[in-house]
């Protein structure tokens, strides 16, 4: 059982109300629903700026970042989130609004049977920042690296391929194992997926080894000049960038800001131009202050709660659906979302193409008398309504855990929240699967794929909870395999039924990653995922 002292928590009660009563007081900012009633956070600039109503773009100066971790590495066969990377390498594709790539650093991708065989076609004389051709060779070079790597991130994906050739200095042909529509997405998806699209100089890759990871060499609009890990990373104008013209900025500089109360304080008092927000109290803060520029987008994905489909009680339908229907989102909203959440029904958000109007319908609403006879049901049966809830130490999620105690009481279900720090939570919790009832935040995301399957296949890898449903296994692969948007839809939309139907999740709340600036950063281009393309940004001077 938690205990906490009345007076900190009456003060905090009071602290979130009176926070709801200001922004109804002030007016509603953009993005921020006025009514404080949970209606939720809208979203606003979620793939960057209007770059053609910011004007003429401005040259020069230097754009400081705060990141909420130090990157790992700059190497694409690597696991690990790097903000930094799309300044060093752009992307050979890159995600549209709906999910589905573009050519960006490449200039086609086309396939001529289906999706089993693919032809990508590259810029001509597009160079590494060390004067090489990234040409048909380098491309083949990179993947190589994902297939011979089977740690790597892209190894799954690339993996996949049967043979790959250099038709011409300026064409791959990649043949399939089997058709696979979303191939194109592979080489645009974030950094941290494993995108297959960032190239690393072949000639610096022999060169560097190992070290490639800490001095890489792409093609991108800047080049990495200096890196004190848990400081500093500084990187310069790349002259010979392959867009004409650009970068506009003169430099970038990221600085590791991991606590989030350090983060927002220092785009506050104008140590840093720009912040990527990881949470909902960053979110909330540069949506209600008219000197900031707020991206954010809620996307795909969730918050949820990840039950364990293999053991007790949770492999029993009745008490996954307890506690979803014992989860008052209004209550929650109020007392952990100040008033302002963005809700979640199913994995696609309310602007995804793929979102099913029937799969919302068939989740679990709100009723505590419903979710007590369950439970009650679940007891006679010789049940045990005594459950250990494991969720990181973060204030935030302490907090939440005590939300969800005082609820599940409502219903009959005795909680008994277990604290890790992250990297504990992470290893020896989530991916061990050593949990009945886990916390857990998933997105934004941009695209369905790969990371619905992640999920929900039987053998996703971020499947912890043990969730499995033969039928969603297929639809994944057709969804994967097609070409045909139409049946693309139609395979996830039913998969969006059948993982509600089954409650595979308990979701609540969207995801909250965002990026906030001081008003004078222009030309922003974006993913959901907080990942940006750089070229395009300038700084306003005064």
């Amino acid at each position: 059982m938690i205990t906490r002292r009345r007076g900190s928590r009456l003060l905090a009660l009071l602290v979130a109300g009176l926070a709801a009563v200001l922004l109804g007081a002030c007016g509603a900012a953009p993005g921020i629903n006025g009514g404080g009633g949970g209606e939720g956070i809208r979203e606003v600039n979620p793939y960057g700026g209007d770059l053609a109503a910011e004007g003429e773009p401005r040259r020069g100066g230097v754009l400081v970042m705060g990141t909420d971790r130090e990157a790992i590495g700059f190497d694409p066969t690597k696991q690990n989130t790097n903000m930094a990377a799309l300044a060093v390498f752009d992307s050979l594709m890159k995600l549209r609004p709906d999910g589905t790539a573009e050519p960006y650093l490449a200039r086609s991708m086309d396939t001529p049977d289906a999706g089993r065989t693919w032809t990508m076609g590259l810029r001509p004389g597009v160079r590494f920042s060390d004067g090489t051709p990234l040409d048909a060779e380098a491309v083949i070079f990179n993947v190589q690296r994902h297939i011979d790597t089977p740690s790597s991130p892209g190894n799954r994906f690339a993996t996949q391929i049967a043979s790959m050739r250099a038709v011409d200095p300026t064409t791959v042909e990649f043949t399939l194992k089997a058709p696979f529509g979303a191939f194109p997405i592979v080489f645009a998806q974030s950094f941290t997926t494993g995108n297959l699209g960032s190239m690393l100089s072949p000639a610096a890759v022999r060169k560097e080894g190992a070290q490639i990871a800490n001095r890489p060499v792409g093609a991108g609009p800047f080049v990495l000049t200096e890196w004190t890990r848990d400081s500093k990373m500084v990187l310069t104008r790349n002259p010979n960038y392959w867009q004409e013209g650009k970068p506009y900025l003169d430099g970038l500089e990221f600085r590791p800001l991991p606590d989030t109360e350090s983060r927002y304080a220092s785009i506050e008092n104008g140590d840093v131009d720009l912040i990527f927000g990881g949470y909902h109290t960053e979110l909330l803060r540069g949506l209600g202050n008219p000197n900031r520029t707020v991206y954010y987008g809620p996307g795909n994905g969730a918050e949820y709660l990840y039950f364990n489909h293999k053991i007790a009680p949770f492999d029993d339908r009745r008490m996954r659906e307890a506690v979803v229907r014992g989860l008052d989102l209004n209550a929650l909203a109020a007392t952990q979302f100040r008033g302002q959440m963005e809700r979640a029904d199913e994995w696609f958000g309310a602007s995804s193409p793929y979102r099913s109007q029937e799969a919302a319908a068939a989740w679990p609403a709100f009723d505590q008398e419903r979710a007590r006879q369950l439970v009650r049901e679940y007891v006679a049966a010789g049940g045990n309504a005594t459950i250990s809830y494991k969720t990181t130490n973060a204030p935030n999620r302490v907090a939440f855990a005590e939300f969800l105690q005082a609820q599940m009481a409502a219903i009959g279900i005795t909680l008994q929240p277990q604290f890790f720090d992250l990297a504990q939570y992470s290893s020896s919790v989530v991916q061990a699967r050593d949990f009945q009832v886990a916390g857990w935040v998933g997105g934004p995301y941009d695209a369905p794929f790969p990371l619905l399957g992640n999920l929900f296949a039987s053998k996703g890898n971020t499947n912890y909870g043990n969730y499995a449903n033969p039928e969603v296994d297929a639809l994944v692969q057709t969804a994967a395999a097609t070409t045909d948007e139409a049946e693309r839809a139609r395979a996830y939309q039913r998969i969006s039924l059948l993982t509600n139907q089954d409650i595979a999740v308990g979701y609540y709340s969207r995801g909250y990653l965002s990026t906030i600036t001081k008003p004078e950063v222009k030309g922003m281009v974006r993913y959901l995922t907080r990942d940006m393309f750089f070229a395009t940004t300038w700084k306003q001077q005064p």
